[in-house]
């Protein structure tokens, strides 16, 4: 449910130093596909960041992760009249084509679209938690789409998706024909999950939970799967080697984004320090995924 009329447009401010705007354009290029500006305050000091939203919950979710990382900057809330805010939302999104095998759309775009030799995936762009068009989804679908089509993924495939966000993976890998789990440790990005999960019809194969690793026991006992996603941030990425590893069946895969070019180093030696051949490299960009299969 809305948390306003679509006349309302919402929006955040949050006003640093240019240092601290470089820190926070780089937490949003991992976690806000919508895009946002960066305006210079008139004092010359400080640096005035702006995202907008027709929903204001998606923008506290936003501020509350660049305070936990720069508790110092100041974070307003302000709203916009934007009468024509519903016919925007079309206006900005466009079908993503995504590896060999997927085509991302919006809702309206389900009847009429020229993408039938692809499974199309529908994500309703009203919320931020991944819509295709950040180079790292789409990274990790074109995996996906690699895996399959090297027959490296057996049929009726088990796979899990941590950090599921809009669920795009595991809708994707369901409709491949896998069926497995979702999780995220965001309350909003599990509701955004189900939702999708139901308007692409995948629900009898891909379950959606709140939760990181830790919850995997009462879910799946010791299950390894076939494939594990994880789109996620290098840190995390590197500090759950071990976990995710654990998850990943002999013989399966593993297909790791989130993570900076510059950042491959750091993230591939945590998994190779624990036995893993150098994995392959797929780079969009400034962004890049790993797979091991």
């Amino acid at each position: 449910m809305p948390d306003s009329p679509a006349a309302v447009l919402h929006r955040l401010d949050m006003v640093c130093s240019p240092q601290q705007a470089e820190l926070a354009a780089g937490l949003l290029a991992a976690c806000w596909e919508l895009g946002w500006e960066e305006l210079p305050e008139p004092a010359g000091d400080a640096v005035r960041l702006r995202l907008h939203h027709m929903e204001l919950s998606p923008l506290r979710v936003v501020a509350g992760m660049l305070q936990q990382h720069l508790p110092d900057c100041e974070v307003t809330f302000a709203e916009t009249p934007h009468r024509n805010w519903a016919l925007a939302w079309r206006e900005f999104f466009t079908a993503v084509l995504c590896g060999d095998d997927f085509v991302v759309l919006a809702p309206w775009m389900r009847e009429e679209h020229p993408y039938r030799d692809r499974h199309a995936i529908i994500i309703d762009p009203k919320m931020a938690f991944g819509t295709g068009h950040h180079p790292t989804t789409a990274m990790c679908l074109q995996a996906v789409s690699l895996l399959q089509r090297a027959g490296k993924l057996p049929q009726g495939f088990r796979f899990l998706d941590l950090g599921t966000g809009s669920g795009i993976l595991g809708i994707g890998c369901a409709m491949l024909g896998g069926s497995g789990i979702g999780l995220d440790i965001d309350p909003e990005a599990y509701e955004n999950g189900v939702e999708n999960a139901r308007a692409n019809a995948v629900t009898d194969r891909f379950a959606v939970h709140t939760g990181g690793l830790d919850a995997l026991p009462g879910l799946a006992g010791d299950e390894r799967f076939d494939l594990v996603l994880a789109n996620i941030l290098a840190e995390p990425l590197i500090d759950l080697a071990p976990g995710l590893l654990a998850r990943v069946k002999p013989g399966g895969a593993l297909v790791l984004s989130g993570l900076l070019t510059i950042q491959i180093e750091a993230v591939a030696s945590a998994y190779t320090a624990l036995g893993l051949p150098a994995p392959e490299v797929l780079t969009s960009g400034e962004w890049s995924a790993l797979v091991w299969s």
